[in-house]
């Protein structure tokens, strides 16, 4: 239920003052200027080298292992809490229609509405590893949707397809979480929606119109293309060649 405006009265353990969220606009810019960038030198790596996506998912990802080495303390005591974590047990809210009343009821190894080798991970995988690899899995396929949009799009429809859906993603949290949204953060996502709209109407709907009637207003069978006959200069149409003699 927090409020997210800058402004907003916060506890004095979870304070942000101005400067803070000053920053933190920057280098949401920062990080926004680096992945237009990123798109575009995308764009020209499939133009001039006709790479696979699968090309680009893989050495993006395995040349960018090394710079976690220095983080590798901090990512072994993260591991190790995780790893301590309980068994995961789901919370069913099943409803009484005779007392009116829900009782919650764990899924547990013992639960009949799950197969054998799931209760089995259940009950001895820690959850928060368990939450590790589902969050793994999810960012797979993001990346993965995200590199099969880049090899078939431009990188300005690959830079808008990920703002909405960042946006998207920010929106479901807030709503899910309970925040509050100040009018300036309104005003925000309506530009951002409003401006994916339009790109798209433009690119799928005007553009593709246009280059409709275009083809119909010239698609009467004529094709026109030089011929040298006789000396003499003409056009070649429907068949038809109109000699217009050199002067």
């Amino acid at each position: 239920g927090a409020d997210l405006s800058s402004t907003a009265s916060a506890s004095p353990s979870s304070t942000t003052s101005t400067t803070d969220f000053t920053q933190g606009l920057l280098v949401l810019l920062i990080a926004q200027l680096l992945s237009a960038y990123m798109g575009i030198y995308v764009q020209d790596t499939y133009s001039l080298y006709r790479a696979s996506w699968l090309e680009n998912l893989f050495y993006s990802h395995f040349l960018s292992l090394p710079l976690f080495l220095p983080l590798t303390p901090t990512l072994r005591r993260q591991y190790a809490r995780l790893a301590a974590t309980p068994p995961l047990r789901l919370q069913l809210g099943l409803h009484d229609p005779f007392s009116g009343a829900t009782a919650a009821t764990s899924i547990s190894t013992r639960s009949p509405l799950l197969p054998t080798s799931v209760r089995t991970l259940l009950g001895a995988a820690p959850a928060g590893l368990l939450y590790l690899v589902l969050n793994a899995l999810t960012q797979l396929a993001c990346i993965s949707g995200v590199n099969v949009l880049s090899a078939r799009s431009s990188a300005v429809t690959v830079t808008i397809v990920l703002n909405i859906r960042k946006l998207v993603s920010f929106l479901l949290s807030a709503a899910l979480f309970g925040h509050r949204f100040p009018p300036a953060m309104l005003l925000g996502a309506a530009l951002v929606f409003g401006s994916g709209a339009l790109y798209g109407w433009e690119t799928s709907v005007r553009i593709p119109a246009k280059r409709r009637a275009g083809e119909a207003r010239d698609g009467d069978g004529v094709v026109r293309e030089k011929a040298d006959e006789g000396g003499g200069y003409g056009w070649v149409e429907n068949g038809r060649v109109d000699k217009e003699k050199a002067r």
